[in-house]
Parts: structure tokens; C-alpha cells; sequence
């Protein structure tokens, strides 16, 4: 018998079942994600690989995701520097050519990362989900299918931009005939598939194992770790927790031996004027978010900004 002092449960509405349509459209969502591994895993034993498909292969990981690190995240989600109309179209162009939706989207969703970061609202933390969750599991969520635009205004405004980001799976298309032109099938396999699929992984680490393996430098207030493997194959991003101290900052390697090949690729493209005003992270800020001592702090100074 319940007690007349105590309080009966709150009683919720259950949530809707879903409809039949919801359910299909559910499954026809997420079927190319999981069909495109599945032709990347079946066709490997199928089609050997040509010395061409191999150059494809680690030549469209790289670029891509120069792309995603460069393009996508330190210039579209975080102005880490500055360039031109046309350039930032390439950026745009080559990072959606790694099938990871559009530039809005990506870096839309990633301001709220930040916003929120290992918080409730964060779209893929693994301190509060699962690691699996922050691997995969928030990008076949229908919660996160939309664009946030509210989030990113200052770059929705480019209506070219906007048309990109809709019809996102065109360059990754085309880029998957041209390698078929190249080199046939060992090229749609080697040079697209199985580059497509590292490219997948290889970003999606930052998000799970970047959060959970590694170091932490800096007082961030959250989980963000420094990981070499994850700098390794990310071309710099591994260092996570640097960039959570700092997120503005062009360069996410602070240290000489911090490994940050897409920061050396854009000081490259600033000396052809491609790019500019690479910001850096005050010395000042660095020192008073310090968690460790260790050896002496390598940060540049600005660089003079030059115009296109």
C-alpha cells in the first residue's frame, strides 16, 4: 500500500512508435554509410591494387583530408585565417569531396561541439554518451541530419556555399569517376573507396579517442586530450587539447615537436598569397591555462596579413 506522505510517480506519456515510413526512411538514411564499408571491405579481396590506385589512395587521404582539417575545421568552423572568395570554394570543394557532408553542416555542428563541449547539448562526446556514439553513432542520428545555420551565418551567406552544401554528394561522385577514369576498377576501389573509408575513421578518432586517450596540457574544462596517433593520421588535429585551449589558433601543434603537417601546409599557401592572417595563440593565455611545466613554449608570432 502507498503511503498517504509520499508522493506518486510522475507519470510520463511513452513516446510515439514510430510510423512505417519513419522506419524505411530510417534505414534508407544510414544504407549508403554502411554499403559504401561494405564495398569497400568485399572489394579489397576482390580487385588488387595497382601502383596508380595506391598513389590515388594516399594522395586523396591526404588532400582530403587537408580538406576537412585545413578547409572544414580551422577556416570555415573557426576563422583561423583568412582568403579569398575563390580559394575558400576550393576548401569548401575539397573537403565535401570527402563524402562528410557539407561545409555548413560540418562546421555548423562543430561550433556547437565547442559550445557545449562534453556537456549535455555536445553532438559527439564520449564522457557523456559512448565512445561509439562519438565515433559513429551522432552522424546516423536523425537528430543531427540538419543544418544549424544559426550557428554559422557568416558563411551561409555565400549562396555558392549554400548550393555546395546541399548537393554535397557531387564531388565525391565525380571524384569517384575520375579514379575510375585513372585507373579503372583498382582505382574506384584503392583510390576512392578505401581512402573514403580511412578518411572517414581517421576524422571521427579526434572526436572519440581524442576525448578519452591522451594528454592534457591546458585547463580546457572538459576532456580534450593531446593524442600523437590521432596528430599522426589527422595531420595535426591529434592535438586536441591544444586546440581546445586555443580554438582560433591556424596551428594546433604549439610545440616544435608537434607534428602539424596541415599548419605547414598553409604557411606554404601564405607565401603564394593563398591564405593569410594566420592567427596564433597568445604566449600569455598559453602560460596561465598550463596544467604541466615542461620545455620552453615555441609560438610564432603573427604574421602581417597580405591581401589577394
Amino acid at each position: 500500500m502507498t503511503s498517504a506522505f509520499m508522493p506518486l510517480p510522475q507519470m510520463t506519456a511513452p513516446s510515439p512508435e514510430p510510423t512505417r515510413f519513419q522506419r524505411i526512411y530510417g534505414v534508407v538514411r544510414v544504407a549508403p554509410f554502411f554499403l559504401l564499408h561494405l564495398a569497400c571491405f568485399v572489394s579489397v579481396f576482390y580487385v588488387a591494387p595497382t601502383t596508380t590506385a595506391l598513389i590515388l589512395c594516399v594522395s586523396l587521404y591526404v588532400v582530403r583530408m587537408f580538406g576537412i582539417t585545413a578547409g572544414f575545421h580551422r577556416y570555415f568552423a573557426h576563422r583561423a585565417y583568412k582568403t579569398s572568395r575563390p580559394f575558400q570554394f576550393v576548401l569548401a570543394w575539397i573537403g565535401t569531396s570527402a563524402m562528410q557532408k557539407g561545409p555548413l553542416w560540418w562546421a555548423g555542428h562543430h561550433r556547437h561541439h565547442h559550445k557545449y563541449s562534453d556537456q549535455e547539448g555536445d553532438p559527439h562526446s564520449p564522457v557523456i554518451n559512448s565512445v561509439w556514439w562519438s565515433h559513429v553513432g551522432w552522424i546516423l542520428s536523425r537528430r543531427y541530419d540538419k543544418d544549424i545555420l544559426n550557428s554559422i551565418r557568416d558563411f551561409a551567406s555565400y549562396p555558392e556555399l549554400r548550393i555546395l552544401n546541399k548537393f554535397h554528394w557531387v564531388p565525391g561522385f565525380l571524384l569517384a569517376g575520375v579514379c575510375y577514369w585513372i585507373d579503372g576498377l583498382s582505382g574506384l576501389v584503392w583510390g576512392f573507396l578505401v581512402s573514403t573509408i580511412l578518411l572517414y575513421h581517421g576524422t571521427f578518432l579526434v572526436n572519440s579517442l581524442c576525448h578519452v586517450l591522451g594528454r592534457k596540457r591546458y585547463v580546457t574544462g572538459d576532456e580534450s586530450r593531446n593524442n600523437v596517433f590521432a596528430a599522426i593520421v589527422t595531420l595535426g588535429e591529434g592535438w586536441h587539447n591544444n586546440h581546445h585551449c586555443y580554438q582560433s589558433s591556424a596551428n594546433q601543434g604549439f610545440f616544435w615537436w608537434e607534428l602539424d603537417i596541415s599548419y605547414t601546409t598553409l604557411r606554404v599557401l601564405s607565401l603564394f598569397g593563398l591564405v593569410w592572417g594566420l592567427r596564433k595563440p597568445p604566449l600569455e593565455k598559453l602560460e596561465a591555462m598550463r596544467i604541466q611545466t615542461g620545455a620552453q613554449m615555441v609560438v610564432p608570432q603573427p604574421e602581417p596579413e597580405r591581401t589577394v
